[in-house]
């Protein structure tokens, strides 16, 4: 029994990768920290709301600079289905089932919060050879673009949820330059174009020069000040497409690092924070069933609807990507971003986010060791139909013998 337990442990990464399970430590620090300081006056400062906008910043420009750009050309027409279509049909399906069991229209937002899937949890996935190379690089390419969708949608459909609840005015959220589409989309353009022709710039000049030390940490910092002040610019008037964007085309070596450490300290200093809200209150019922609608619309969009959009993927394939909702940094920090103006937010989105990747980490075990009848169907449909083996079997179609 010990040493059974012991492997149980030991094989824990496997189904949540270390930052996830760092995150969830620091969710429990933050708690304990947050039962002996009162946290409601950092909530309302507005430098929380800078902080919280910047972490978001952050983690949009990460999912955006990670995407395999050659992946994503295999399954566009997938990939646009799945962050338009399906990122709009996941948080209807969502927000209606939390408006419908709870009758408050302010949870409309809620749905949007959760629609999309973390990349950074992801990449724990896609490592461990249970989905066709094909579906690793579509559920991706899905979890990359999706994000900046549900930031877009919250940060616009804020103001009618806000509304619709009884307040007057606009949420914080929806204030500044982004606050009217038109004009967000604008300002998002000019951000856009500013930072991409700083960065061409900057290339140009950088390769009349010597290719010694001296100048490529001059072009590693002036690198990472360029990207850090898009950030701070972003985050001040909260203009997420330009750095979604820009996390396409500003791309470098000298980038990889220090993008990797920014996005992995953000996901991290939002699950702290999110713990010293958590510590003034939990909504464990809406937060539940905000999480399985989470769950299962992710499971309705990949099982009913990409399947039009994407042909030819294995039935194995198609399990794994209806399983794949997992949340994380962007649920988490808009939540944040949204507790001024919508208060419990957090209080309702931290159990939704525990909730998801708890089923997430279930079905993912049960699928790396099914039930022994399980196992023992499969093995009777192999041999009487001379099936080829799923992505899900631990032996590659190289290792079998050939008939």
């Amino acid at each position: 029994m010990g040493t059974s337990l012991r492997t149980r442990l030991r094989r824990l990464p496997e189904v949540f990768p270390g930052i996830v399970l760092g995150a969830a430590g620091l969710l429990v620090v933050g708690v304990l920290a947050g039962l002996a300081v009162d946290v409601s006056a950092l909530v309302r400062s507005d430098g929380y709301a800078l902080g919280a906008a910047l972490l978001l910043a952050v983690g949009l420009y990460g999912s955006t600079y990670s995407i395999d750009l050659r992946a994503l050309r295999a399954d566009l027409p997938g990939v646009v289905a799945a962050v338009t279509l399906g990122v709009v049909l996941k948080a209807g399906l969502i927000a209606g089932t939390m408006v419908l069991v709870f009758r408050r229209p302010e949870y409309l937002v809620l749905g949007i919060a959760v629609a999309q899937i973390d990349p950074l949890s992801v990449a724990a996935l896609t490592g461990k050879g249970r989905m066709s190379p094909r579906a690793r690089s579509l559920l991706t390419a899905w979890a990359s673009f999706d994000d900046p969708m549900t930031v877009l949608l919250t940060i616009y459909l804020a103001g009618y949820a806000y509304t619709a609840a009884g307040h007057e005015g606009a949420p914080g959220i929806s204030r500044g330059a982004g606050g009217d589409y038109a004009t967000g989309l604008l300002f998002n353009a000019a951000l856009l174009a500013a930072v991409v022709l700083s960065w061409w710039a900057g290339r140009r000049a950088v390769s009349r020069l010597p290719d010694v030390s001296a100048v490529r940490r001059t072009k590693a910092g002036g690198a990472v000040l360029l990207v850090g002040t898009m950030l701070v610019l972003a985050a001040l008037n909260q203009l997420m497409l330009g750095v979604a964007l820009a996390g396409l085309v500003l791309r470098a070596a000298v980038l990889d690092k220090a993008v990797g450490r920014a996005v992995g300290g953000a996901f991290l200093a939002a699950f702290l924070t999110l713990g010293l809200l958590l510590a003034h209150g939990v909504a464990l019922w809406p937060g539940f069933v905000l999480g399985v609608a989470a769950f299962a619309a992710q499971a309705v969009v990949a099982l009913g609807v990409l399947p039009l959009f994407v042909r030819g993927l294995e039935r194995g394939d198609r399990i794994a990507l209806g399983l794949g909702q997992q949340n994380g940094i962007t649920a988490v920090l808009i939540a944040l971003t949204l507790e001024r103006d919508f208060p419990g937010t957090a209080a309702t989105v931290g159990p939704a986010v525990i909730t998801v990747n708890l089923l997430h980490g279930t079905s993912q075990a049960l699928l790396a060791r099914p039930p022994s009848r399980w196992r023992a169907r499969g093995r009777r449909e192999l041999s009487t139909d001379a099936e080829r083996h799923s992505p899900y079997d631990r032996q590659t179609e190289d290792e079998q013998p050939v008939a």
